[in-house]
């Protein structure tokens, strides 16, 4: 069983690191970017950050058009919404931004916001949640279990924060997975057990999930190549969790402080989801998957 494990917010606590990345945000955007005072960068971020909380379905991670997240399902989330929602609401900030990131490969706030927490959570030292070490520790002394790391950041700021867990043995990291890129124009459908073959999940009337996510697809095609029996660990569901329910691969949400209601009862009205009140419950809920035998539905590849 390869046993893909979510980093940001599922091993580490985020919630605990969210402002540090926003001030570090904060100071990159006024030194190089915007010609603004730091200060008023803050105002403008927290009476940002407070409009969407107060309706947190009307704001969300967008690329390419498309909802990536909803900003209510992360730390890290709500803090990359904010910035973009700001950014893109000023219009002097939003000129500031496009002249920085001329030739974006999403567009220039997105780019933006990308960059600024890619390179901030590589300075950030890493608060690892209680059971990390434990679990880690615990699916690595199993033959039958291979953990790997789930990331959308490169591969080597992953592995230089494990490494302070000092853990026995190696883990496997699988980077750059790109979770948020969203394609218009990709075709694959995917079957819900009620709604049928859909790119599109409505999850409420006021919320839908959008699967049409190739990269971090073919990154789970390519798991499942490597074994047949996948399952995925995450703290968020839109990012990385629906796409495997889509697949038929068990899904484990580990509910945090942050972790929308929504998020949690639509994991667990999945045939393939779970919910874990706990990191430290990881264990013996696959203790519990391998003996009743669930394995990978058939829309999997």
């Amino acid at each position: 069983m390869q046993v893909i494990v979510d980093f940001d917010g599922t091993l580490t606590a985020e919630e605990q690191q969210a402002r540090a990345l926003a001030e570090k945000s904060l100071a990159t955007l006024a030194n190089e970017i915007i010609d603004a005072p730091r200060e008023e960068l803050v105002q403008a971020y927290d009476a940002t950050q407070g409009r969407l909380l107060e309706a947190p379905h009307r704001y969300w991670w967008e690329v390419n058009g498309l909802i990536a997240s909803y900003c209510d399902e992360g730390a890290f989330i709500l803090n990359t919404t904010t910035l973009q929602v700001m950014l893109q609401k000023n219009e002097m900030y939003a000129q500031a931004v496009a002249a920085a990131f001329p030739q974006a490969e999403y567009d220039p706030v997105v780019d933006c916001t990308n960059a600024l927490f890619h390179r901030h959570t590589a300075e950030l030292a890493p608060v690892f949640r209680p059971a990390a070490r434990q679990v880690l520790s615990s699916l690595t002394a199993q033959p039958d279990r291979e953990p790997v790391i789930l990331t959308n950041s490169l591969g080597d700021k992953v592995r230089r924060h494990l490494a302070t867990l000092e853990l026995e043995d190696d883990v496997a990291v699988l980077g750059d997975t790109r979770q948020y890129d969203m394609d218009p124009d990709w075709t694959r459908r995917f079957h819900h057990p009620e709604l049928g073959e859909i790119q599109i999940w409505p999850i409420s009337e006021l919320r839908q999930i959008d699967l049409r996510r190739p990269i971090y697809y073919r990154a789970l095609i390519q798991a499942l190549e490597e074994d047949p029996q996948v399952v995925v660990v995450a703290d968020t569901l839109s990012l990385p969790g629906a796409l495997p329910l889509m697949m038929g691969l068990p899904f484990f949400l580990v509910r945090t402080r942050y972790t929308p209601d929504w998020c949690a009862r639509v994991t667990d009205d999945h045939p393939s989801g779970h919910v874990l009140d706990d990191l430290s419950e990881l264990p013996l809920a696959l203790d519990t998957l391998a003996s009743d035998g669930q394995s990978p539905g058939d829309e999997s590849r």
